[in-house]
């Protein structure tokens, strides 16, 4: 199985370890391959040592939601015991769902004093499910008992993917469990509300020192898992379970009901960006904060839209802070 800084005891990752496999690559030159005609899953990036400015995103983010991001696993949790039930397995999406997938974990034990599975496989855009993960869940456990996990869902676009993965393989549900939804496709969520969850500020070195997932016949055969590496050389750098402490810190018995409502739908609002801003290719728009902090600190994006109304609030400062370091435009 896949090495990772998290125990077994948290989760079991189905994946095949490459690391030493596959040499790195900038993000400069994965995206000139992406270009070209390569799919992003046939390549790794380098994977850095956060800078001190990147931290202070992270550290300002964990202050301000680690209490909402607590609640909202709660609520989640408390959903999925009333939809399934207490016989269920989890699977979590790698890599963002694996931090999500332990503290549902750690929460059912903590609350309802249940010790659930919870394992971790590999999706692809475009390339779909691993069927050999599949293979070695259903071989263990019933169909209908598992429970697929990700961190949010900004587009939908992973839930369509995992639909149509999902449709080969009777009895298993394409519910998928997930801590925020603005996407507003999903009742079994934590909130509808656009709330960041820390984990979205880092990479590798808040999601067990694991790499994205990995998929290319010279290095992945018929019969094993889509790979990942391990990071070992961040080690000092993991705060995967900083992370996962911090949220648990402010796990409590009733999480109340969720308040936030959503109109319309993720993708509408989407699709209604790309035409103003003539954009073809819908995976150019990343929204919700989660994914925008993401991009501010990965990339260069063209634009940064924000809503007028949350232009000074506390939600949108860090974005605003990164978009000015980086020279991005931010437009109301």
């Amino acid at each position: 199985m896949m090495r990772s800084s998290y125990s077994e005891d948290d989760v079991i990752l189905l994946l095949k370890d490459i690391t030493g496999m596959v040499e790195p690559q900038s993000t400069q030159e994965r995206e000139r391959l992406i270009q070209s005609g390569k799919h992003y899953c046939e390549m790794l990036p380098i994977e850095y040592v956060p800078t001190e400015k990147y931290m202070e995103v992270y550290a300002e983010a964990l202050r301000n939601y680690a209490k909402p991001v607590a609640l909202a696993v709660g609520r989640l949790c408390d959903k999925i015991i009333e939809k399934k039930g207490r016989n269920i397995v989890l699977v979590s999406l790698a890599r963002a769902g694996i931090p999500v997938g332990i503290l549902i974990k750690r929460y059912m034990k903590f609350k309802y004093d249940i010790n659930v599975r919870h394992y971790s496989i590999s999706i692809i855009r475009g390339r779909g499910i691993d069927k050999n993960a599949m293979k070695y869940l259903l071989e263990r456990y019933p169909a209908e008992g598992l429970l697929f996990v990700d961190g949010w869902i900004g587009k939908g676009a992973i839930l369509n993917q995992l639909r149509q993965a999902i449709s080969e393989y009777k009895g298993v549900s394409a519910d998928i469990a997930v801590v925020a939804d603005p996407a507003n496709v999903t009742e079994l969520c934590g909130t509808h509300e656009d709330i960041l969850i820390p984990s979205s500020c880092l990479n590798c070195t808040v999601s067990g020192l694991v790499s994205r997932t990995f998929l290319r016949d010279d290095i992945i055969g018929k019969d094993d898992f889509h790979g990942a590496v391990y990071y070992g050389g961040l080690e000092n750098s993991d705060l995967s379970y900083q992370f996962i402490q911090a949220i648990e810190d402010n796990f409590q018995l009733d999480c109340g009901s969720d308040e936030s409502k959503s109109d319309g739908f993720g993708i509408d609002e989407v699709k209604k960006i790309a035409a103003d801003f003539n954009i073809s290719d819908i995976n150019f728009i990343k929204p919700g904060i989660g994914e925008t902090t993401r991009v501010l600190l990965r990339r260069v994006p063209y634009i940064v839209l924000i809503d007028e109304k949350y232009r000074n609030s506390d939600e949108t400062a860090h974005i605003i802070r990164l978009a000015k370091e980086k020279n991005v435009k931010v437009k109301s």
